[in-house]
């Protein structure tokens, strides 16, 4: 039996991850800051650990015998729009002393399969209909916050420890994922979740809020779509960072009206000021097509089941 260690297991990506894990016969220790919010973790054993702290991340990485086979390193401090660019020092301090911590005691202790969590976050803003990005066209890095700054070095920093180590390193840039028992308030959501939430409150024929004019084009990866993506991506021989990302681009109006569908409502659009962050997205997936690879689940789908399960939080709220 393999035995796998998901740092981040109490956050969204995380626990889905373990689940799959657990059904393709892995032994799995999850750890996190925190327990899952939203059910009980499917890990065989979950440790409650700071990862900022080095001692803690040589225990969360040490077994009683033998190594890990995998490690899957999706412990951050993150969140939507809001939070990455009003938390930009906690953000660079925090998730870079855990992706420090963890990739150095990985190394050090003998890990010999790595995966890093990174973010479609490390590119430049995009003008609309740019074509496709390629993942080597990070570079030259300008990437549009400080989140995605702090991912690129993480990506650097683990590929390094690849070379001097003989480590197996892969790494993932994620595009917006969404689905079911992901934060969706508080703060912290991400754009789906957050206009999931306000329909779900929003009477029909009532206004939401949004930020910016609704313009902005995205890509939202449904949560098992990307958990796919990710393990295909570990069992792979590709050794350089991979997109995983819908190929279906909505500007944020279409996403609106896509929850409205789910919600059978209608509802008017209030444009205010906030963080929009870039204006488009546009990336190749041709990388992880090559390991066959391919969304499953169009928005439309993927929004239904997410709706459904906000409105739930949002009822069980009131």
């Amino acid at each position: 039996m393999k035995k796998a260690l998901v740092a981040g297991a109490g956050g969204f990506i995380g626990s889905h991850l373990v689940k799959k894990l657990k059904q393709e016969g892995y032994w799995v220790r999850g750890v996190d800051i925190k327990k899952c919010e939203f059910s009980d973790s499917a890990a065989d054993e979950f440790l409650v650990l700071d990862l900022r702290n080095e001692d803690n991340c040589r225990k969360a990485l040490t077994l009683s015998a033998g190594l890990f086979d995998e490690v899957y390193q999706l412990a951050a401090d993150m969140g939507g729009m809001g939070f990455i660019h009003s938390a930009e020092c906690e953000i660079m301090r925090n998730s870079a002393l855990i992706n420090i911590n963890m990739i150095y005691n990985a190394a050090s202790i003998g890990i010999k399969r790595y995966f890093f969590s990174s973010s479609a976050c490390v590119y430049r803003d995009m003008d609309f209909g740019e074509p496709e990005l390629k993942e080597e066209d990070a570079y030259p890095a300008f990437p549009d916050n400080e989140y995605g700054w702090e991912k690129l070095y993480a990506e650097r920093m683990a590929l390094a420890f690849a070379r001097k180590y003989k480590m197996t390193v892969r790494i993932a840039r994620f595009q917006n994922c969404y689905g079911p028992e992901g934060t969706w308030d508080g703060g912290r959501e991400k754009a789906p979740a957050a206009i999931c939430r306000k329909v779900a409150k929003a009477k029909d024929g009532g206004t939401i809020e949004i930020w910016g004019d609704g313009t902005a084009i995205r890509s939202y990866t449904y949560i098992d779509d990307m958990i796919d993506g990710i393990y295909r991506l570990m069992q792979s021989e590709i050794d350089c960072p991979v997109n995983i990302g819908s190929p279906e681009y909505v500007s944020v109006k279409e996403l609106v009206e896509a929850v409205s569908l789910a919600a059978g409502k209608k509802v008017l659009i209030k444009s205010i000021d906030g963080p929009v962050g870039v204006q488009s997205r546009n990336f190749s997936n041709k990388k992880i097509y090559s390991l066959g690879w391919k969304a499953k689940f169009s928005l439309r789908e993927g929004i239904k089941i997410t709706y459904d399960w906000v409105k739930k939080q949002v009822d069980a709220a009131k």
